[in-house]
């Protein structure tokens, strides 16, 4: 495991061991942008499973997992609430009046929270947490403002590797990992 994060900058390390909240986006991070309805009017969204499986040693380990999604979906609510993310709310613009309520309520503060988005209405969190990451398939101009850009586009992963790298800056990557491998 050591060797998969052996580039990891340092100060990108250093980011990640503050972290105790991470918030993300859905369309373009968690899905690969892809809204797809049925003729009647059903929406489908395609989750990739190794970011959910990621969020209970998150939990366990202590980092909060939250997200806040421009859109309002019901089927990415049945997703969050089935992974029992710490939070979730939809149909919100201003992403940052948002998390600004949250922090105050949690008593943590921008530097405490690792952010992954993909777009524009992600653009005001991405210059205020204390860790910005995105999918590489996003835009330069996000990219820009990404402390970290997974090596995943959005959909397969993103959410799962940014995760990795938070508990394996932090020591607790093997430790979460032979939990699953020890009998």
């Amino acid at each position: 495991m050591e060797e998969y994060f052996k580039d990891l900058n340092p100060q990108i390390k250093e980011k990640a061991l503050k972290i105790k909240l991470l918030v993300t986006d859905v369309d373009g991070v968690l899905t690969d942008s892809g809204i797809i309805y049925d003729n009647s009017g059903m929406e489908y969204k395609r989750f990739n499973a190794k970011d959910g499986f990621i969020v209970l040693p998150l939990r366990k380990n202590g980092i909060l997992v939250g997200a806040i999604s421009g859109r309002k979906s019901k089927v990415v609510e049945d997703r969050f609430e089935e992974l029992k993310f710490d939070f979730h709310y939809h149909g919100i613009w201003d992403k940052d009046k948002k998390l600004r309520e949250i922090l105050e309520v949690l008593e943590i503060s921008y530097e405490e929270v690792a952010y992954i988005g993909d777009d524009m209405i992600d653009l005001p969190l991405l210059d205020k947490v204390g860790l910005a990451c995105c999918p590489n398939d996003t835009l330069p101009y996000i990219k820009n403002k990404a402390d970290f850009i997974s090596s995943f586009p959005g959909g397969h992963g993103v959410f799962r590797e940014v995760s990795d790298m938070i508990l394996h800056s932090k020591g607790l990557l093997v430790e979460v990992i032979e939990r699953y491998t020890k009998k």
